[in-house]
């Protein structure tokens, strides 16, 4: 199936070898490299400013003998199009009236869909556009005829595909992207969603980060796509010297971009995932309502309409994206950005739990310190904040309680952490008390049997949490959650009580997989001693366990995703559920290209860097199947979540926060959605 199939559609950037004041041989590289693409996939190939011609041709712009032949490379192009499946968009100058216009020719199966024309012409330093070109706002005409076809001329112009829901494209050039209001903001505000720039920009010392910058920083303003396609080798060396960037970006984010220097043709592509940007507008109501305050002016934008058809080879039935997908979306790969991620992380859980305490005039928390991931990260943060607060750690009451699964190596670095750490360790075993309430139950257990039903499970979770709250009734503090993100989706948690009950939860927007790699920085940073650091790297190697049931006759204990799967596949699936509202079926699809085998052809280089593990598609689809379930199912316990501090821009379920859901809803929408597209 087509990538173009799950809301993706396929963009390139071009760099031919420019041959200067040669139209016939920039024409004749045009077309092999649009072919090039277009046999990859791509939907939209975008070429360099005045490429039909070079952009360093100065005064030779005004010769007819160069104008008519950039006119008869388009006329070639346009015919070489046909059958092609690819949006053309070249760059020429074009004489329209009596101006002579730096323009964009977009080009499809066979036609000229329309013709735009530059608006803000450099004069300054090394520019001297003025001198030859006539800037957008001096044309009185609205049309240009090639041929004996009339076609659309103008800024105000959007190419709209019918048959690809979300691809709205719109056309500038070099200096309209650098201006203050670039005229893609409009049409952006119009509804574009995928703004190509064609640009000549000559390379000086520090503008490659510039450009990155510009580009990254436009289309994440404007929630769009942007394809910024600059000159390269072969441009005249006179004065100025090249160096062919390209680059991709979506939304903020950088998807490809060209080698720099190169003295080949080049040619980048990367899949722009339209549902995203869709989605993103969707719920930037800001963005619609500075649209409105521009109505009028936005309703006289000219929309062309096209379709792409059923041009189909054998590259657009690859399901292969051209874009990484991160196995883990809560986690940057990149070792500096996830550096800051966690610090950032750590400095909002520690800052949020101080003002609480200040709010409270509180200086004391009680906390249940199991020996796990979750309590352990609540523990360290309590550490960090009463630190910074100058309270000793003391104050911190740690308390580990014991019950009829507790394994001994789990209780061990429960007592090590609190030893080590300094704070406040005691060990309370609610085991009898839990044995009273079976018994007033009448439960099978107090009889003797082996019956370890969500009960018996619950009895001890409750325990545990009426403990802790009269302990801080008690001792003058306030009881510091540790659930996480994960378990709130996945209704992992015992309602009212266990991890889903706090006074204050720093964990409650962390998902698994970011408690596990903020727990590793936190050991990379060496802010513990030695025993600490032991016992935090034995907790990070351990089985996920809830420890309520005992081990069975063979030995082996609980583990929380053998029961509701693995947490790092249902982290990938709470991220694209809830932050972007992807269907079922887009869900797996993107957990295939994560966790699939993707090392086969030119774009394996593309996989996600961490390897450790795979899952084929039936088990994507079946354990989809049970986090939609179980999502559905357990938001009342959202409802009633305690507070704590947002994380992630993606990463919060409370009712006061990001995720707003009636608790009697049904999941048979997106469990009929993933079933019907198997």
């Amino acid at each position: 199936m087509s990538v173009h199939a799950h809301g993706f559609v396929r963009v390139a950037g071009a760099v031919p070898v420019l041959s200067l004041a040669d139209p016939a041989t920039n024409t004749a590289r045009t077309i092999e490299l649009m072919r090039q693409a277009a046999d990859e996939g791509a939907r939209l190939v975008v070429f360099p400013e005045l490429g039909l011609c070079g952009y360093s041709a100065d005064d030779l712009f005004h010769q007819d003998a160069l104008i008519d032949a950039c006119h008869t490379g388009l006329t070639e192009i346009i015919a070489a199009s046909a059958g092609v499946g690819a949006v053309v968009v070249v760059g020429l100058p074009m004489q329209v009236g009596d101006g002579l216009f730096n323009c964009a020719a977009v080009v499809y199966n066979g036609r000229l869909l329309g013709v735009v024309p530059k608006s803000y012409l450099p004069n300054y330093r090394e520019f001297y556009e003025q001198r030859f070109f006539s800037a957008a706002r001096d044309a009185i005409a609205t049309t240009v005829t090639i041929g004996d076809t009339e076609t659309p001329f103008g800024t105000d112009l959007i190419f709209d595909a019918a048959d690809l829901p979300g691809f709205a494209l719109h056309v500038e050039i070099c200096e309209d992207g650098w201006v203050a209001i670039p005229p893609s903001t409009w049409a952006a505000l119009g509804g574009a969603t995928v703004l190509a720039n064609l640009s000549g920009s000559p390379v000086t010392v520090g503008k490659e980060g510039y450009r990155k910058a510009l580009c990254t920083s436009h289309s994440a303003r404007l929630l769009a796509a942007h394809l910024y396609v600059a000159a390269g080798y072969g441009e005249s060396t006179t004065d100025l010297a090249w160096d062919g960037d390209a680059l991709i970006t979506e939304n903020g984010t950088l998807l490809a971009r060209s080698e720099l220097f190169t003295m080949s043709d080049q040619v980048i592509s990367a899949d722009v995932d339209l549902d995203r940007l869709r989605q993103e507008r969707m719920r930037m109501i800001s963005l619609r309502d500075q649209a409105g305050d521009f109505a009028d002016d936005l309703k006289s934008l000219r929309r062309i309409r096209f379709e792409f058809g059923s041009v189909e080879t054998a590259a657009r039935d690859d399901d292969l994206l051209r874009r990484v997908v991160p196995r883990f979306p809560f986690v940057p790969a990149d070792s500096a950005d996830r550096d800051e991620r966690c610090r950032e992380v750590r400095n909002i859980q520690v800052q949020g739990l101080a003002a609480r305490l200040r709010a409270t005039d509180i200086d004391k928390i009680v906390i249940g310190v199991s020996g796990g991931l979750d309590s352990t990260l609540a523990l360290l943060v309590a550490v960090d904040t009463f630190d910074r607060l100058g309270l000793p750690r003391s104050n911190i009451l740690g308390y580990t309680m014991p019950g009829f699964a507790t394994g001994g190596a789990t209780l061990r670095r429960a007592h090590a952490l609190m030893d080590t750490l300094g704070v406040s360790g005691t060990e309370l075993d609610i085991r009898p008390s839990c044995e009273q309430m079976l018994a007033d139950l009448d439960h099978p257990y107090s009889r003797g049997e082996k019956v370890f039903d969500v009960t018996f499970e619950n009895v001890q979770a409750g325990e545990r949490t009426s403990h802790l709250f009269r302990l801080a009734n008690h001792l003058g503090a306030i009881v510091l959650g540790t659930g996480d993100l994960s378990e709130l989706a996945l209704g992992w948690c015992t309602y009212g009580v266990g991890d889903q009950m706090s006074h204050y939860n720093v964990n409650g927007s962390v998902p698994k997989t970011l408690i596990q790699h903020l727990i590793r920085w936190m050991i990379a940073v060496g802010e513990y001693s030695e025993d600490t650091t032991s016992t935090l790297v034995e907790i990070l190697d351990d089985v996920i366990t809830p420890e309520l049931v005992p081990p069975g006759e063979d030995g082996a204990i609980q583990s929380t995703e053998d029961t509701v799967g693995p947490y790092e596949l249902h982290d990938f699936f709470l991220y694209y559920h809830t932050r972007f509202g992807y269907r079922p079926d887009k869900i797996a699809y993107l957990a295939r290209q994560a966790w699939g085998d993707r090392e086969r052809g030119p774009w394996s280089d593309m996989i996600a860097p961490e390897r450790r593990n795979q899952y084929d598609a039936a088990t994507i689809e079946h354990w989809l199947g049970v986090f939609l379930k179980r999502f559905m199912a357990n938001q009342f316990k959202r409802t009633a979540m305690p507070n704590g501090p947002k994380i992630g821009s993606g990463g919060s379920l409370s009712p006061r926060g990001d995720w707003r859901s009636p608790s009697d809803a049904s999941a048979r929408v997106w469990l009929d959605q993933l079933s019907d597209s198997r």
